[in-house]
């Protein structure tokens, strides 16, 4: 009844329809309370779900509009509360413990002076989140994390764009489905539903807006591009505005960590490990994740949306970039003021000390009342004081901390853990890459014996179990494997899809072709003998590889074999936006919303190891591209060229797929195997069978009459036709180093 009556209130403050839009996603009901953000965005998407569409905008725009408010009350309160008298800690308490602290209060006053400082903290928060948010404070506002993660990675807007869209609001679509793109630069839906957007007339340019930007960032990207065109009279205040907002966006991010979200946070933390230790046990491992999470505020703040790493020295370099343009329009107290700021990170920043004597011989007289500036100031000693506590907990406790900060200075690190941090900095970056699939003595040889070369690893393609090589064919050889497709195609064979002509997407024409039906082509005289033997041959070169890279303890069976050709339909490429082949994974039903793969029919379960063998190049489109689980953010893409073979495991950590190629033919020999010897491919050696030359069948049968026994089903012999020649004349030179 509560979500009903909720849901007809909403309903009520839409505008009435043909009334403007508000710019943006504006609050719905300035100055009221807000709302419990997780059951309005519930409830938003259910309307979603059901096609109620002006709901479903109504609901998660207030969905969010609560969240922005429960942050700002969460910041006001802390504030506020720490700034009352008798709230505040003492400073005994602010530096961190130890035997050459000094002195201290007598024995038991500081925890009387802790209990009542943060009982009257408490107080003030209760009351000042009562008067906010309503009874209960923000502990009724508790969310989950997967919550907090869909906000953090601007979920909503993706339903608002294509909710604003059924209803025919293009502007509000574009801002929305811009603010979600911006954060999710990789989600390929959300890139062909820009594309889309930015074609359609309606659409005006200025709607492709950050509706969701930072204040800093907003600040600091004008001030930059003001001062690449030499304007540092305008760029001065935007400099300002960028650090003063920095430092508020790190103020409410640390208000955070204090909210009850982090408490859930350590309550399934200690539900998974148990909890132990007692009062103050408990009391120090609270405390320490707290610091912890403020300290994280400093990378968070110099992070762009849709980044994965914080800019470098972010205040610092806004310091600098403060002092010169003070510089340049004459401001010389200001540019002292940011230059000693800059030096408070930085002692013996020489450029700094070089630019303050330059600055006081241009003042002509000494300014004793110049200093740092105080915020930056009261972020340093701040800063340093958490770290302290912190470092405290590393060396006693077993705590875990990572600096976020290059300039913390090296008295503040005990000494007993400076010379293990510095052996961890110095360590070079592959100690920390993870080791190879295998040992390199198991298949450098093979890959020397068949000159090809290592272009990618698992690390380069950001994946686990895939690698990219090159020169496993020829020119030569993928010429007569493409005319091998061409003339099987002119024959009218098509095997492999079951008799779909567009088995992925109407808008490729598709061709398949086995090894079997090449060999009864050959048979026939409808195609060439040379290129069914060499693809026969090709596909025990890859299995070869493929063992010898990811399995050389195990053998490998060939298990299906596909030279596969898929062309553009002329007049059916415009504004199309499929794929060539959608997301899937090779041996799983690929589930994307939950990130599950189930590993059950439909699929090819017991396929272990796939194999794409590229013939060209000449075409448009195409590439093959690796994604999360989710089947959206592409994690690596590998553009196909001839002889170039991508291997990789067949299973859920290898979601795949192909761009749509809207020009030319595409033409690759795709392979799968596995480990199961009674799922290998029999049309294989079938097709060896009908392949085989006159002296071959005698020589085999002279051998049979010498050996007392055979195995049933043995492998495919090792010994390979040899390479065809290229244009030349001349073997392919084999590579003397990978």
């Amino acid at each position: 009844m509560l979500r009903l009556l909720r849901l007809l209130l909403l309903l009520l403050l839409l505008p009435p329809p043909g009334s403007p839009e508000p710019p943006g996603l504006a609050p719905l009901s300035p100055g009221a309370p807000p709302q419990a953000p997780d059951l309005l965005y519930a409830d938003g998407l259910r309307a979603y779900a059901a096609g109620a569409w002006a709901p479903a905008v109504a609901l998660l725009r207030e969905a969010l509009r609560s969240q922005a408010a429960l942050g700002r009350a969460r910041h006001d309160c802390g504030a506020r509360c720490a700034a009352e008298p008798g709230a505040a800690l003492p400073a005994v308490l602010l530096d961190a413990p130890g035997p050459d602290s000094g002195p201290g209060p007598a024995r038991g006053t500081w925890e009387r002076l802790l209990l009542r400082a943060a009982l009257r903290r408490a107080e003030c928060l209760t009351q000042c989140g009562a008067q906010r948010l309503g009874p209960g404070g923000a502990a009724r506002f508790r969310v989950g994390s997967a919550l907090r993660d869909a906000f953090r990675r601007r979920e909503p807007y993706n339903y608002l764009q294509r909710a604003y869209y059924q209803l025919k609001k293009l502007d509000l679509a574009a801002a929305a489905a811009h603010t979600f793109f911006v954060a999710n630069p990789t989600h390929l839906q959300m890139r062909e539903d820009m594309a889309k957007y930015r074609r359609m007339s309606r659409v005006r340019p200025q709607s492709f807006r950050d509706l969701e930007t930072p204040p800093h960032w907003a600040a600091y990207d004008e001030a930059l591009e003001l001062l690449g065109r030499q304007e540092a009279g305008l760029a001065l205040p935007r400099l300002e505005e960028a650090l003063r907002e920095s430092l508020a966006q790190m103020e409410s991010c640390r208000a955070g960590c204090e909210g009850p979200e982090e408490q859930q946070r350590e309550e399934e933390e200690e539900e998974g490990a148990g909890s132990q230790g007692g009062l103050y046990e408990t009391i120090a491992g609270h405390w320490i994740r707290v610091l912890q999470c403020r300290q994280r505020c400093v990378g968070d703040t110099a992070t762009r949306p849709g980044r994965s790493f914080p800019v470098p020295d972010f205040l610092p370099s806004q310091l600098r970039r403060l002092h010169e343009a003070h510089a340049q329009v004459g401001n010389l107290s200001q540019a002292m003021e940011n230059v000693l700021s800059v030096l408070l990170f930085y002692p013996e920043d020489e450029p700094a000390k070089k630019a303050l004597n330059e600055y006081q011989a241009q003042l002509g007289e000494p300014r004793p009342g110049l200093r740092p500036r105080e915020d930056i100031q009261h972020f340093i000693l701040r800063s340093l004081g958490e770290k302290r506590q912190l470092y405290y907990a590393m060396e006693h406790l077993g705590a875990s901390f990572k600096d976020p900060d290059p300039w913390t200075p090296a008295a503040v690190i005990p000494e007993a853990l400076r010379e293990k941090l510095r052996e961890d900095q110095e360590k070079r970056p592959w100690d920390h890459e993870p080791s190879q699939p295998k040992p390199l003595t198991h298949w450098k040889d093979v890959l020397l014996l068949e000159g090809v070369t290592l272009t990618q690893d698992a690390r380069q393609l950001n994946g686990s179990e895939r690698v990219v090589l090159d020169g496993l064919l020829t020119p030569a050889e993928c010429g007569v494997l493409l005319q091998l497709a061409k003339d099987a195609a002119e024959a009218g064979a098509r095997s492999g899809y079951r008799g779909r002509r567009s088995p992925h997407t109407p808008h490729e024409h598709f061709e398949g072709l086995t090894v079997l039906k090449a060999a009864q082509l050959a048979q026939a005289g409808a195609v060439g003998s040379q290129g069914a033997k060499l693809l026969l041959e090709v596909s025990e070169r890859v299995r070869t590889l493929t063992q010898a890279y990811f399995s050389p303890e195990r053998p490998l069976h060939l298990s299906f074999t596909h030279l596969v050709c898929r062309s553009a339909i002329e007049g059916e490429q415009d504004q199309r936006m499929d794929l060539s082949h959608p997301v899937h994974a090779d041996n799983c039903v690929l589930d994307p919303d939950t990130g599950e793969c189930w590993r059950e029919p439909p699929a090819y379960t017991y396929r272990d190891y796939s194999g794409l063998l590229y013939l060209n190049e000449d075409f448009r489109g195409g590439d093959l591209f690796f994604t999360e689980p989710n089947a959206l953010t592409v994690t690596a893409q590998v553009r196909p060229r001839c002889g170039r073979l991508v291997a990789f495991s067949s299973g859920g950590e290898n979601p795949h797929g192909v761009w749509a190629v809207t020009q030319g033919r595409r033409c690759a020999l795709a392979l799968w195997h596995t480990w199961a010897p009674e799922h290998r491919e029999q049309e294989w050696t079938e097709a060896k069978e009908l392949l085989k030359e006159p002296e071959e069948e005698e020589e085999e049968e002279e051998e049979e009459e010498e050996m007392p026994s055979k195995d049933p089903s043995p492998e495919p012999p090792s010994r390979r036709l040899p390479r065809v020649r290229d244009k030349a004349g001349k073997p392919p030179r084999l590579r003397e180093e990978l």
